[in-house]
C-alpha cells in the first residue's frame, strides 16, 4: 500500500497534540458520505416523521455520548497514568464515533444483505466493512487514499478485523430473491481491504496482529480499545434514543414495555432503582418529561462504565477494554431487544425494509447488464478500468441514500415517471 500522509504513518501514540485527530473529524463532517446520513434509514424510513432519527443524527448522538464515555473515563482513571495514556483524545473518539455509520447503505440490513447478495463471490459487502473502505479508498480527499485519515482513527473503526473470506459461508445458489435471508453477510471487512487491514496493523508487533485477527467459531475475536468505546457509545444511543423514538411514535406500549423491560430488570442497575418513576416519565404523553426521562437514563450509563486489562496483547491500545457492570449491560441489552423485537422485526417496517432491498436488487442487476447505458461516465470509467468491476456498482449503489435509490428505480422502472432532465 502506497505511503499515507505522513501523521498517518506515524506509531500509534496518545498526542499531545490534536491537530491530526482534529482533522481526521474535520474531513468526515465535510465528506459527502457524512452528509448522505441525513437521508439514511435508522430504525424506521426517512420520511415517515419529522420527529424521529436518521443515520445522521443517530450518528451525531453516538459522537456525544463516546467523548462523554471518555471524558467520563479520564477522571475516573486519573491515578492510572496506563489507562489515560491510552485514552483516546476528546477529538479523536469524535472523528471515530462520526464515521462508524458513513458504510451504511440505503435501506438499511435490507440493503445490505440485497448487496450482499451479488458480492458475495466477489469479495462480499458489509456495512462496516464499507466504513473503512470509505475511509481509507474512495473518500473525496485524496486520489488513492479515501479520506486519508490517520492510523488510529481506522483502527477505531476496525470493528470486525477478519476478511469476508476468512468468516463467510458460502450459501447455495439462490434460485429466488424473494428470501435473502441466507445471504446477511458475516461481520467482516471485504477482501479489497486487505491491504488496508495490514496497513492499520504494520506498527504492533507480529504476535499482536496474529492475536487481532483471529477467527474463532466464525466470528472475530478482538477489538481495539478505541473501538470498545466507539461500540458502547453506539449500544447506549440505540438502546435508549431509539427506545426515545418508538414510544413517541407510539410503536411501544406501555403494556409492552412493562413485559418486555420492566419485568425482566436485574435486581440492581439503572431501571431498577425507580422503574415506576422511568415508566410514568417515558409514557406520561408530555415530551419534556419523556426527553427528562431518557436524558437521565443516558447519564446513569456513561459514567458507570469502567476499564479492563485483557492480558492479551503487548500494545495497551489493543489490550485494554471499555465495557459495563453486568447489571448495567443486562439492561442495555433488555432495551436493545425491545427495540429490536417490537419495531424493527415488525411487519410494517420490515415491509419498508423489504421494499427497499427488493429496488437494490433490481438496480443491481440493471446497471451490471447495462453499465454503457445507465452508469454515470465516472462510474462506468471505473467498472472498466477495475479488476473487481462488480465492486464499483456495490459502491455506487451503496453510497446512495434512500431517496435517491427510491428516485433512480422510479426512474427506470415506472413508465409514467423520468425525464431526460433528471441526472442518474
Amino acid at each position: 500500500m502506497q505511503q499515507r500522509r505522513s501523521q498517518s504513518s506515524s506509531a500509534f501514540n496518545a498526542d499531545t497534540s490534536d491537530s491530526p485527530a482534529q482533522r481526521d473529524r474535520a474531513r468526515l463532517i465535510h465528506s459527502a458520505a457524512f452528509r448522505r446520513l441525513q437521508s439514511k434509514t435508522q430504525v424506521l424510513s426517512v420520511g415517515e416523521n419529522d420527529f424521529y432519527r436518521t443515520r445522521l443524527t443517530h450518528t451525531l448522538e453516538v459522537a456525544q455520548i463516546g467523548s462523554g464515555i471518555s471524558e467520563a473515563l479520564r477522571d475516573k482513571y486519573q491515578q492510572s497514568s496506563a489507562i489515560t495514556q491510552a485514552l483516546p483524545s476528546f477529538f479523536q473518539i469524535e472523528a471515530i464515533c462520526l464515521a462508524h455509520d458513513i458504510g451504511h447503505p440505503p435501506f438499511g440490513h435490507g440493503g445490505e444483505a440485497a448487496l450482499n447478495y451479488f458480492m458475495h463471490r466477489h469479495g462480499g459487502f458489509e456495512g462496516n466493512g464499507q466504513t473503512l473502505r470509505i475511509a481509507a479508498r474512495l473518500g473525496e480527499y485524496s486520489q488513492n487514499h479515501g479520506l486519508d485519515l490517520t492510523r488510529r482513527t481506522l483502527l477505531g473503526l476496525l470493528k470486525y478485523p477478519v476478511l469476508h473470506r476468512q468468516v463467510a459461508k458460502q450459501p447455495e445458489p439462490c434460485a429466488s430473491t424473494v428470501n435473502l435471508d441466507a445471504y446477511k453477510p458475516p461481520k467482516c471487512i471485504h477482501d479489497d481491504e486487505e491491504d488496508i487491514l495490514a496497513w492499520i496493523l504494520e506498527p504492533f508487533a507480529a504476535k499482536d496482529r496474529e492475536r487481532f485477527c483471529q477467527v474463532q467459531n466464525g466470528r472475530s475475536q478482538y477489538k481495539a480499545f478505541d473501538t470498545s468505546i466507539m461500540e458502547l457509545a453506539d449500544d447506549i444511543s440505540y438502546g435508549i434514543h431509539d427506545l426515545e423514538d418508538a414510544i413517541a411514535l407510539q410503536l411501544l406500549t406501555e403494556r409492552q414495555w412493562q413485559h418486555d423491560v420492566i419485568a425482566q430488570l436485574p435486581a440492581t442497575g439503572p431501571l431498577s432503582e425507580n422503574p415506576q418513576w422511568y415508566t410514568e416519565q417515558l409514557f406520561s404523553g408530555c415530551e419534556n418529561q419523556r426527553k427528562y426521562a431518557i436524558s437521565r437514563l443516558v447519564g446513569q450509563f456513561v459514567p458507570a462504565i469502567e476499564v479492563r486489562e485483557q492480558g492479551l496483547f503487548g500494545s495497551a491500545l489493543l489490550d485494554l477494554q471499555a465495557f459495563l457492570p453486568e447489571s448495567f449491560e443486562t439492561t442495555l441489552a433488555l432495551l436493545k431487544t425491545v427495540v429490536f423485537d417490537r419495531v424493527i422485526k415488525s411487519p410494517s417496517v420490515q415491509a419498508l425494509e423489504y421494499k427497499g432491498q427488493q429496488m437494490v436488487l433490481r438496480l443491481f442487476e440493471v446497471l451490471r447488464e447495462n453499465p454503457s447505458r445507465l452508469l454515470p461516465k465516472a462510474v462506468l470509467a471505473e467498472f472498466e478500468q477495475s479488476h473487481n468491476p462488480s465492486r464499483v456498482i456495490c459502491d455506487y449503489l451503496a453510497s446512495m441514500t434512500d431517496q435517491y435509490a427510491n428516485r433512480l428505480f422510479t426512474k427506470l422502472f415506472n413508465p409514467e415517471m423520468g425525464s431526460v432532465f433528471d441526472r442518474v
